[in-house]
């Protein structure tokens, strides 16, 4: 039974492992690759907490977006105010705010996952 338990602890980890493993990596790729523009940052709509952002993408399409950065933050974007942004000129609606990435996020969930990984590898020597 404590084998069995191992398992699904080392599966979990290994879960949040990759999910942070992944938004880190998709972070990087928009900095990197992506397009950068400075945007507009809107009003919240009616029912929701994300302010929106307006840009211009390299091709002349005007994008208006979903903040990607949480309501939470300590510094919000106030309405009005202008941010540069990253954005992947592949899929514009995946947009970075430079300065103001979640990589410590991201970096938390791949330390945590490790973290359950080693416990459920502990309690599966333990099984055996």
């Amino acid at each position: 039974m404590l084998f069995v338990l191992a398992g699904f602890t080392v599966i979990g980890g290994l879960v949040a492992l990759l999910a942070g493993a992944y938004g880190l990596r998709e972070t990087r790729r928009a900095e990197r690759a992506g397009g950068h523009a400075w945007a507009l940052v809107k009003p919240a709509p009616q029912g929701s907490a994300r302010p929106l952002l307006q840009f211009e993408t390299a091709d002349g399409q005007v994008l208006e977006l979903p903040s990607p950065v949480p309501p939470s933050r300590r510094e919000p974007l106030p309405p009005g105010s202008s941010v540069r942004l990253s954005y992947d000129p592949a899929d514009p609606r995946t947009v970075v705010v430079l300065g103001r990435e979640r990589t410590a996020l991201d970096r938390a969930f791949m330390a945590a996952g490790g973290a359950i990984v080693l416990l459920g590898l502990t309690l599966a020597a333990a099984a055996l």
